[in-house]
């Protein structure tokens, strides 16, 4: 019997990667996002003739919703035996002028929602002894981000979360990890209007080798999943510069290029 996998912001971007290999590997997948059409369109290119596919739309940014999600599947009886939590979005610009009412969303999506979804499915894992979890975090988590500072924060919070669990679950038979990946080609810039950021400017990641790393990692057991070379490289030196600058390194990054 296919194992079935639950991925939030399934319908582009890393999402939608990893939706892709796990359908490829024989797996039933459960996609959810918040618009219909989209997720439908997703799917469309997903068929298989071995493999279930269910959208279920959703908006991870109301309170409620992660407890909808878990109780229409209960209804079908579907088990979920892998949980990636890769919905997630970002506002940019300076705090005190950003919308709060787009940054609280913003905190329901990428932390509460996370959290609410991963009780809900770690309990029922530890109960079958067996499960993995991937929440995605960003190489963002590593530091303090000035003019996205809402964001950076929240995937802190993700990064710290997710390592946390990965122990407290040792030897339960369910695996957390946190997957980081850096600047990624997804909707993700146009979201949060970054296309002229200096950050983005580069050549950054494409989603699915981004995806097909997180895919080799989450089923490694891994606890911390960082793709590229020099992703590695960054988390890897930030922790050697002084605390008071890189604040200060990070806002000249982050600022518009002419």
């Amino acid at each position: 019997m296919n194992k079935t996998v639950l991925i939030t912001g399934a319908s582009s971007g890393i999402g939608y990667g990893l939706a892709v290999i796990f359908v490829a590997n024989n797996y039933n997948i459960v996609m959810v996002a918040k618009d219909q059409n989209k997720l439908e369109a997703a799917a469309a290119t997903l068929k298989s003739n071995t493999n279930t596919i269910i959208t279920l739309a959703a908006d991870l940014a109301l309170a409620h919703a992660p407890d909808e999600v878990f109780k229409t599947l209960q209804s079908k009886n579907i088990t979920i035996d892998i949980l990636i939590n890769n919905a997630g979005f970002a506002s940019y610009g300076l705090f005190t002028e950003n919308d709060l009412k787009d940054e609280l969303a913003e905190l329901q999506v990428n932390i509460v929602t996370l959290t609410h979804l991963t009780k809900l499915y770690a309990r029922d894992m530890l109960t079958r002894k067996s499960g993995r979890i991937l929440n995605v975090a960003s190489t963002a988590a590593f530091l303090p981000g000035p003019l996205m500072a809402v964001y950076y924060a929240s995937k802190a919070y993700v990064l710290s979360f997710s390592e946390a669990l990965a122990e407290e679950m040792r030897g339960t038979g369910v695996t957390v990890s946190a997957l980081c990946p850096g600047p990624t080609d997804t909707g993700f810039v146009k979201r949060a209007h970054l296309e002229r950021s200096k950050l983005f400017q580069g050549e950054n990641m494409q989603a699915s080798e981004v995806a097909e790393i997180a895919y080799n990692g989450l089923l490694a057991g891994r606890a911390v999943i960082i793709p590229g070379l020099q992703n590695k490289f960054l988390t890897s030196v930030i922790k050697f510069v002084p605390r008071t600058f890189v604040p200060k390194i990070v806002k000249q990054l982050q600022e518009k290029s002419n």
